[in-house]
């Protein structure tokens, strides 16, 4: 399962409200991404939002053959207290 955070301006002023924007794979369900979050960082998770993105066709090589990105899901966590995405071990 991937999760990753998602830094925008936008998500930066959502997580001032504790609510945080992952990417993930399209097929991850919100139970398991409300596991992930919990066992990654310790928090509860109160809410899970999501939404699928679709992918984007892109010309790529030297030929400028179209390629079809994959589809992703955007996960929008809302948590009961701060999450320090940024952890210095």
């Amino acid at each position: 399962m991937l999760l990753k955070p998602i830094i925008t301006e936008k998500s930066l002023k959502e997580a001032a409200k504790k609510r945080y924007t992952f990417a993930t794979l399209a097929g991850v369900t919100k139970v398991d991404i409300r596991r992930l979050v919990e066992e990654l960082f310790k928090v509860k998770v109160l809410h899970v939002q999501t939404m699928i993105v679709p992918g984007k066709s892109k010309r790529r090589g030297k030929k400028g053959l179209n390629v079809n990105l994959l589809d992703w899901k955007k996960a929008i966590v809302k948590t009961d207290k701060e999450m320090d995405l940024w952890k210095k071990d």
